[in-house]
């Protein structure tokens, strides 16, 4: 069963770790992400890691002081991680911790007929409405944000702002490639925190990670 999945590790350029599991097309929904998370689980550098979640919804890694963010659409599933901070709680918002990643497929024209609802007034002048990507990454920039907000019930359209895109990355890691374009955001939880965005695409769909510029990173490749 295994071997119909495909595990991906990789770094990214702005030093957080995400890793993906695809494939396994005979199986779809609660049941496939079950299967791909078990996967994931497998994976684990120092062995199996299992998973639980925090009351907020946030997941977490049992036993291991690192916090991680995930997302499942289709036949993506994905995990952003950052380095291990025992001097953290990850049950609650701190800028050294702040991550979060969403997908969606590039093909999702759905995501057009609900823009009025993520997106305010300003930021429907600077993504185009009839450009299905901008609003991809829009939507995934707004779903990420508000999982690495750890805030329950906060305002896609006014707790959450956008004060530009990322570019996605489709030379991610590439000899030569240039520097990601690098989005910039706002979180009010209620205070203002900056935040910064990154998108690259995976395999038709798009990738978009929120993380806090003061957040930990990996220094190295792994």
């Amino acid at each position: 069963m295994e071997n119909e999945f495909i595990y991906w590790p990789h770094p990214t350029p702005i030093g957080i770790r995400v890793e993906e599991v695809s494939g396994m097309e005979s199986k779809s929904g609660n049941l496939w992400r079950e299967m791909a998370l078990q996967i994931y689980c497998e994976n684990g550098r120092d062995g199996y890691r299992d998973t639980g979640h925090f009351p907020n919804g946030a997941p977490f890694l049992f036993g291991m002081p690192t916090r991680i963010s995930v997302t499942h659409t289709g036949h993506l599933l994905a995990v952003a991680s950052l380095p291990k901070t025992p001097e953290a709680d990850l049950a609650k918002f701190n800028t050294r911790t702040a991550l979060g990643i969403d997908a969606e497929p590039l093909s999702r024209e759905q995501v057009l007929k609900v823009r009025d609802r993520f997106l305010s007034e300003d930021e429907k002048k600077m993504v185009d409405e009839n450009c299905l990507e901008a609003n991809i990454v829009a939507w995934t920039a707004k779903e990420a944000l508000y999982k690495a907000a750890l805030t329950e019930g906060l305002d896609l359209r006014n707790g959450i702002i956008i004060d530009s895109l990322p570019a996605i990355d489709r030379k991610m890691n590439l000899p030569g490639a240039p520097a990601p374009v690098i989005g910039k955001a706002r979180i009010m939880i209620p205070e203002e925190h900056l935040m910064e965005l990154y998108s690259y695409e995976s395999d038709g769909y798009c990738v978009t990670i929120a993380y806090s510029p003061k957040c930990a990173k990996f220094s190295r490749r792994l």
